[in-house]
């Protein structure tokens, strides 16, 4: 079984308009939308869209969590939530007019018992699970849970992915996760320094992969990305032709199609292309790509 993580779930409340944003004055929305996720439900989406069961953990909180949790249900994925007794969980507001201004909720305190309820669902996961962390750390967990997470799996034959930044990622490497997905720029900032050329971004890959990290896959935006694997192979590949419509899901995407890819066909080069296709199709669309949309995609990467 595959698990995702989404410590601080949302709901994306879309507000679209013609003319900018005015502070001050009464502002009118030609359309909205709302959609329902967090990094992980993204991911977890992607996973389902594309055929693969599996289950979304986290937290929620109030009316705004079960409204989540409904519509997690309703894509098909298996919601084993925890309840928090008090708080909502976070509505964050996109608003696109002219530019594009976010207000984004703090979400709700999560308390100790909640943590100790979410580490004896992880430790029930057993050989042969993947499990995904992706996304920051509220600032009522501890900074230390990525790690955490790990270390109660220690010795079980768990694939881990984490998708990261910094310290977040720097932190767990001593665990061996399966794979971590930072971008060209984020890989940069572990360094202190700014990779100008692909030959550095690999060199850097390396490192990380020295201090513990078995596939190291670098998103480069525009660019594509590179993946280092375990067993010494570097796959580059390049974007999709397109119009980028949102970029809102697409590293979670990336990575929902890279695992999809990886235990359909067992090979890198294809994880890497159904993870390009998976992040495109999604960059291509209003919401999370659906799995035609990004089997299409795949398939013109396949001819070339």
């Amino acid at each position: 079984m595959i698990y995702t993580v989404t410590f601080n779930p949302a709901i994306d409340y879309v507000v679209r308009m013609s003319n900018d944003l005015v502070p001050g004055m009464t502002n009118r929305s030609d359309s909205e939308e709302c959609y329902f996720g967090g990094k992980g439900i993204n991911v977890s989406t992607i996973l389902k869209n594309l055929g693969l069961d599996n289950t979304a953990l986290g937290f929620v909180a109030g009316f705004t969590g079960r409204a989540i949790e409904r519509a997690v249900r309703y894509r098909g994925i298996r919601a084993n939530f925890i309840t928090l007794p008090y708080g909502i969980s976070r509505i964050n507001v996109k608003i696109k007019g002219q530019e594009e201004t976010e207000i984004n909720g703090q979400g709700p305190t999560i308390p100790d018992d909640a943590i100790e309820t979410l580490f004896s669902k992880i430790k029930e996961l057993t050989d042969g699970d993947i499990l995904i962390l992706a996304g920051s750390i509220p600032n009522t967990l501890p900074d230390d849970i990525y790690e955490q997470i790990l270390c109660l799996l220690e010795g079980k034959k768990i694939d881990v992915v984490v998708d990261a930044t910094k310290d977040l990622l720097m932190n767990v490497l001593k665990y061996h996760p399966f794979l971590i997905k930072p971008n060209n720029h984020e890989l940069g900032e572990m360094f202190n320094t700014t990779l100008k050329t692909e030959e550095e971004i690999v060199t850097h890959a390396k490192k990380l992969q020295e201090m513990g990290a078995r596939n190291v896959l670098v998103s480069m935006a525009g660019d594509g990305a590179i993946l280092v694997t375990e067993t010494d192979e570097i796959h580059k590949i390049g974007v999709p032709k397109g119009t980028v419509r949102n970029s809102v899901g697409a590293g979670d995407s990336m990575v929902a199609g890279f695992i999809a890819g990886y235990l359909k066909y067992g090979k890198y080069d294809a994880a890497l292309k159904m993870g390009t296709a998976a992040g495109s199709a999604t960059a291509f669309a209003d919401d999370l790509a659906t799995g035609d949309d990004i089997m299409n995609i795949f398939a013109t990467l396949n001819t070339q």
